[in-house]
């Protein structure tokens, strides 16, 4: 264990004081709220005869000792509000022991529950008259000191790093990162409404898979004992997905927890979320005008309009959206078409514009590095990129009129992709052909090529009907309508390196 703070000390010290008393810090009859701070904030103006029977419970953030009259500002899961306390109306008589004994021992950060009721103050600030008051949980951790003047909070939790390691204490100190999160729930709400109205069903599928597929990605491995043998921690619903398709449902979603073991910075994590849909009988330019509608559904529901301000840009999804096909972005910023280039020419070409080539990569992964250098972050306002070429699709269907082409799209906003949907492919003799391509990738080093799954083109000879399937990412959807620059921002614990201790030494 770490040595301990002053503070520390001063706080256990104060637990062990109320532990020779017989008064227990952490008790565990049910205390029951029936108001909040922002309730009592919004409606008594308006009444002043409501909440005169109150009972709350929070966080001491401030406390200010007058003699016989304190006042606190207590938090709650919506807001603050400030508790009145009167030694003489709490501890009637000659009788100060509780006073003296607990409520002067009270330090911020620590849990009570109060019993009073409302009133302003002289100054004209809604406050609670507690009555009564009850220690819930004692802080013997100190809160980082966080000051305000001129209405300006400084010196608060803002090293990003402890925000993300110690997210608790974030939502303590900055509580308005809770609006975050809460909004994050909302457009998972609203898209889960949304498609459960469409009639769509909403599944589960493994996430440990004796095969990994569905996505050009590294995964992470583990061994099942029982069964010895190798398993890998998903990388995408899709192969479960579609074989559901084909037992008989017409349309079956999931909002997935998915794993790949890559690179991370701010706009990627190695455990993330996303919503995979398959619906039958469509195809990708339905899902390109269902995808307009559930995000600027979204929108309206976070924000009550289809605006929304992601840093310095004012980003519309009102439909209809933008649409290129995946050469026509390349050659409208580089003003060169790269669609009859052979693979070394498209080698030479992304080496001009600031692609790292490699031997690993062939025409899909080059076309893909161009696209990513020239094109991709230049688009700010929601855009589609459609018609992909057919080596950098092998789940998709050929394009019904563009030989060596794919219908395949991803949706692109505020320089990065949102999401990413096809015409399935649902012929077994060209997947497995893709499948068998896309070895010959991995023999040549890439480590993210796809692997041959047999069940999935057993499942596929038996007969998948046409099929339009999305995958959009949430934590990419959720930064973009929260303003967060970082996916950091918008999990609640994301991936980190392992904390280094001042005082290992100290640590058993």
């Amino acid at each position: 264990m770490a040595e301990l703070s002053e503070q520390e000390v001063i706080r256990r010290k104060k637990l062990n004081d109320f532990n020779q008393l017989g008064i227990n810090a952490y008790p565990a009859p049910l205390f029951e709220v029936n108001a909040s701070s922002q309730e009592i904030l919004e409606k008594y103006p308006a009444d002043n005869t409501l909440f005169q029977n109150v009972s709350l419970a929070g966080r001491i953030m401030s406390q200010r000792i007058m003699g016989a009259v304190s006042f606190y500002e207590l938090q709650d899961a919506v807001g603050r509000i400030q508790i009145y306390v009167k030694r003489d109306e709490i501890c009637p008589g000659e009788d100060k022991t509780m006073y003296n004994s607990v409520f002067k021992k009270l330090d911020i950060g620590d849990i009570i529950g109060v019993k009073g009721f409302v009133f302003t103050t002289q100054t004209g600030a809604i406050s609670i008259h507690v009555k009564e008051f009850v220690l819930l949980s004692k802080s013997i951790r100190p809160l980082p000191i966080v000051k305000e003047k001129d209405g300006t909070t400084y010196d608060a939790f803002s090293d990003p790093e402890q925000r993300y390691r110690q997210r608790y204490l974030d939502l303590i100190v900055n509580p308005q990162v809770k609006d975050t999160f809460i909004k994050r729930t909302l457009l998972v709400n609203t898209m889960r409404n949304f498609l459960n109205q469409k009639g769509y069903l909403e599944v589960e599928t493994p996430i440990l898979q004796p095969l990994y597929g569905g996505a050009a990605a590294r995964p992470f491995k583990t061994h099942h004992n029982t069964l010895d043998m190798p398993l890998y921690l998903r990388i995408a619903d899709e192969l479960y997905l579609k074989r559901l398709i084909v037992g008989g449902f017409d349309g079956v979603y999931e909002f997935s927890k998915d794993f790949r073991n890559e690179g991370m910075d701010r706009f990627h994590n190695p455990e993330f979320t996303q919503m995979e849909l398959y619906v039958a009988y469509k195809d990708y330019e339905w899902m390109m005008n269902l995808v307009e509608e559930m995000v600027e559904a979204v929108a309206i529901a976070l924000h009550g309009t289809t605006q929304v301000q992601v840093g310095e840009n004012l980003i519309d999804f009102k439909r209809p959206w933008k649409r290129f096909t995946m050469f026509e972005a390349i050659e409208h910023f580089t003003g060169t078409d790269v669609s009859q280039m052979s693979e070394a020419e498209l080698a030479e070409f992304a080496k001009s514009v600031g692609v790292a080539v490699d031997k690993t990569m062939g025409k899909g992964k080059l076309i893909d590095e161009i696209f990513g250098e020239t094109a991709e972050s230049k688009l700010i306002q929601p855009t589609f990129i459609y018609d992909y070429p057919v080596e950098m699709s092998p789940l998709t269907k050929m394009h019904r009129t563009k030989p060596g082409m794919t219908e395949r799209f991803e949706a692109m906003c505020n320089g990065k992709e949102l999401c990413n949907a096809y015409s399935e492919l649902n012929d077994p003799i060209d997947q497995r052909q893709r499948f068998e391509a896309q070895l010959e990738l991995g023999k040549r080093g890439d480590t993210e090529s796809m692997v041959l799954d047999e069940d999935f083109l057993r499942a596929l000879e038996f007969g998948m009907p046409p099929t339009a399937g999305l995958g959009i990412g949430i934590d990419r959807l959720a930064m973009i309508m929260t303003n967060s620059p970082s996916i950091q921002d918008v999990l609640f614990f994301p991936q980190m390196k392992p904390e280094k201790r001042e005082n290992p030494q100290n640590e058993q």
